[in-house]
């Protein structure tokens, strides 16, 4: 009997030790990005010194880090939409260069002031979106084929516009130059991007409006099963038409950024962008199956995909080798997400 007792207990005391793995596994799977984006930061604040000076650390580099993401982090708030429901959308880094070239050439060759300029690049990242939402929903075609035909339209009218060349920017009062106001897209305010105030401040909204509205409630209802949600009421079609759209908006701000930024519209921006935006998202930790993930994550997911381009880049370590490390940190976040479901 005593041995009996002691084996018990043996058992007990492994049993007790498994459940704390697992609930150390667990937790490190729930806040895998917070995770994540903690060790990055804690290796690039480590490895990027000079002459015993941090590199990273410096306020002008931290910065020059948030600014980095803010077109990318618009992008993705998007997406994130658009994967909540089990759908995906490669057209956005196309619509980024098609209305950043369009907003260059508004501004240089037709003498548009700034609102009316915006105005018209954010209906067309809204038709776009439309198209995207309304072919994929009404004609039941794959969101994957619609949105890679439409990111091919997006991109040959781009070319077709400008020329198949770039629209240089200038700032000034006369004719043949851009308002001065437009400028404030790629300044600071009291020392943080206006970008990064952009792309935090949309953040706020989605993250407010995933969480506390009923158009959040769909949009999570329709990703985890699109068949309950139909029964239930919910009109699948307009809330899927409505998410290509904000998707399309958002990435017409995020094309209007990026033209102040490098002050010019080319379209040939943005390309790639779209692969940038769905790996902020999944590292995030949103499911690509639809139905879990948060703003929130793909704001860090965003943050993690910047401090690591930023670290890589002080360390000079090759471009190649960049992608090679962002490709191998997707899959790590992907395992972890299957661990999770």
């Amino acid at each position: 009997m005593a041995v009996l007792k002691s084996l018990s207990k043996i058992d007990v005391g492994k049993s007790k030790q498994r459940l704390k793995k697992i609930r150390i596994l667990s937790t490190i799977i729930r806040f895998q990005s917070l995770f994540g984006l903690a060790l990055v930061f804690a290796v690039a604040s480590i490895i990027c010194t000079r002459d015993g000076e941090n590199l990273f650390l410096a306020p002008t580099n931290l910065a020059n880090v948030v600014r980095s993401i803010s077109e990318n982090g618009i992008m993705a708030i998007g997406m994130t939409l658009v994967i909540l429901i089990g759908g995906i959308d490669l057209s956005v880094g196309a619509i980024l260069g098609l209305t950043a070239t369009a907003a260059a050439d508004l501004m240089m060759n037709h003498s548009m002031g700034m609102l009316e300029t915006i105005m018209i690049v954010l209906a067309l990242g809204a038709a776009f979106g439309a198209f995207n939402g309304i072919v994929s929903t009404k004609l039941g075609i794959q969101a994957f084929i619609v949105t890679l035909a439409s990111m091919s339209i997006a991109r040959g009218l781009a070319r077709f516009w400008s020329g198949g060349i770039g629209i240089p920017i200038a700032y000034g009062t006369g004719e043949g130059s851009a308002p001065n106001s437009f400028s404030i897209f790629g300044e600071r305010v009291g020392g943080i991007p206006v970008p990064a105030l952009c792309f935090l401040i949309l953040g706020v909204i989605f993250i407010i409006m995933l969480k506390f509205t009923k158009f959040g409630r769909h949009v999570y209802a329709i990703g985890g099963n699109a068949t309950a949600a139909h029964l239930s009421g919910i009109n699948i079609n307009r809330i899927k038409i409505m998410i290509y759209v904000i998707a399309g908006v958002l990435s017409a701000i995020a094309g209007t950024v990026h033209a102040a930024q490098v002050s010019q519209g080319s379209p040939n921006d943005g390309i790639g962008y779209e692969l940038n935006a769905i790996a902020a998202v999944a590292i995030g930790g949103t499911s690509l199956a639809g139905g879990k993930g948060t703003v929130i994550g793909t704001i860090i997911g965003a943050l993690i995909l910047g401090v690591l381009d930023n670290m890589l880049g002080l360390k000079n370590v090759n471009t190649n080798l960049q992608l090679v490390v962002k490709g191998l940190i997707i899959i790590i976040a992907m395992v972890l997400q299957k661990q999770k479901s």
